[in-house]
């Protein structure tokens, strides 16, 4: 080991980061937590949506996919952004974007203006997550890069608690001051995340890997102008082909969990806010625990290793509470699964940063994430049609959902490269040296 490796181990790892790593860091961390809020209160109103402006619920399930597909078109321009103008522009427009989008939509006059809103908010849900992953993978040292990358994706899981929160506390006073506004109470409160803008103009710096890249790229003229493409290159291809089928899998069981026990808990069970933001809250919270736990391990046994083992162990899990509907034992299995598969994301940022070079880094990550999010944006629709439609109920189409989507993403996993360790480096490695774009 180099003398500067030596020295980096011979300090606590939290110490390890400058300031302005921590400052960079955070940056990421707070955009995607408000982006889980702004997006996951959704999914705990569906039910009044429906019922005040007199739509099936499917079509309020249909807002919530296209919100999702509409996240690749944001993921797209951010990570070109990104890869070629920096990583904080487009993060802060991203943050501006969806929790604008959330307020104009708490005011909606029709079903019609409400889908329009909520689908643009998933432009700048998807805008977020290439450029902040980036800003904070880069920014971070390779030797705990695996526990904050679970850090950082678990912290979704706060969001979506935060988010449990307020509907469990402020939903019925809302309702109570005036019938109608409870739901849309909850979309304004998304506003709040535009206020974290202000301070990532003031305290963030670029990278300094990204900012050496650059210059390196002026320098030889061999700037990578459309990095999007490049992640198709004989030399990436496998890396995307596995990374796509990974995040593919990983938002449909994502989604074939959180999705719909809030609709599943009120519609068919009959549960109140305050007894489904419970183990939606404390799910959520588990979840961050998981994916931070996992996320540490993965520094030690891999990156493949610690996304199977979870995976594995959540597919037997998966039946405990789906196939009950004793409260007690829905809200500890239910709670069990959160703890064990949110380790499912803790990979997210780090293990998509690691397969692809400075140039493109963003572009990648951000591709091969929110096209997952295409495959996942079928997932509430599908489900509801064969629980309302064909008269099957939630609790088996989750169940199914669960399974074999589990079974695929073990799979990606296993083809996928293994990087742990992996030192993130300035040089131009996209094209040769007699290659040019």
């Amino acid at each position: 080991m180099s003398g500067a490796g030596q020295g980096a181990q011979a300090v606590p790892w939290w110490k390890e980061p400058t300031k302005d790593q921590w400052y960079a860091y955070l940056a990421a961390w707070l955009g995607w937590t408000l982006d889980a809020f702004d997006f996951t209160i959704f999914l705990l109103i569906m039910v009044p949506i429906s019922q005040e402006f007199g739509v099936p619920l499917t079509a309020v399930t249909a807002v919530f996919a296209v919100t999702l597909w509409l996240r690749l078109v944001g993921a797209t321009a951010a990570g070109w952004m990104a890869d070629r103008m920096g990583r904080k522009a487009p993060l802060m427009i991203s943050i501006l974007w969806y929790s604008v989008c959330n307020l104009i939509a708490g005011f909606s006059p029709s079903f019609a203006f409400l889908f329009l809103f909520r689908a643009l908010l998933g432009i700048g849900m998807g805008a977020e997550w290439p450029a902040g992953a980036a800003l904070a993978m880069e920014s971070w040292p390779a030797r705990s890069r695996g526990l904050m990358s679970g850090v950082l994706q678990g912290s979704w899981g706060l969001g979506y608690a935060l988010s449990a929160a307020a509907y469990g506390l402020l939903y019925e006073p809302f309702e109570a001051m005036a019938p109608g506004w409870g739901w849309r109470g909850m979309l304004i409160l998304g506003v709040l995340p535009a206020l974290v803008c202000v301070w990532i103009r003031i305290y963030v710096k670029e990278p300094e890997v990204w900012a050496e890249n650059q210059k390196i790229q002026a320098e030889t003229q061999k700037a990578v102008r459309l990095p999007l493409f490049a992640i198709f290159r004989r030399q990436y291809l496998w890396n995307t082909l596995t990374g796509c089928l990974w995040m593919a899998a990983n938002f449909c069981v994502y989604y074939s969990i959180w999705a719909l026990p809030g609709t599943y808990l009120q519609k068919e069970l009959g549960w109140t806010p305050a007894q489904v933001a419970t183990p939606l809250f404390w799910g959520n919270i588990l979840v961050f625990v998981s994916a931070a736990f996992w996320g540490g391990l993965s520094d030690r046994i891999g990156r493949r290793w610690a996304l199977i083992i979870p995976c594995t162990v959540a597919i037997f899990i998966t039946p405990i509470y789906l196939t009950t509907t004793d409260p007690m034992v829905f809200t500890l299995g239910f709670l069990l699964q959160a703890l064990v598969v949110g380790g499912k994301d803790t990979l997210n940022p780090c293990w998509l940063s690691e397969r692809f070079p400075t140039e493109i880094r963003a572009s990648a990550a951000g591709f091969v994430y929110h096209q997952g999010a295409i495959w996942g944006g079928f997932v509430a629709p599908v489900l509801t049609y064969y629980a309302v439609n064909q008269g099957m109920g939630f609790a088996a189409p989750m169940m199914y959902a669960t399974i074999g989507s589990l079974i695929v993403l073990i799979i990606g996993v296993w083809l996928g490269p293994e990087t742990r360790g992996k030192v993130l480096i300035a040089d131009l490695e996209v094209y040769g040296r007699e290659e040019y774009p």
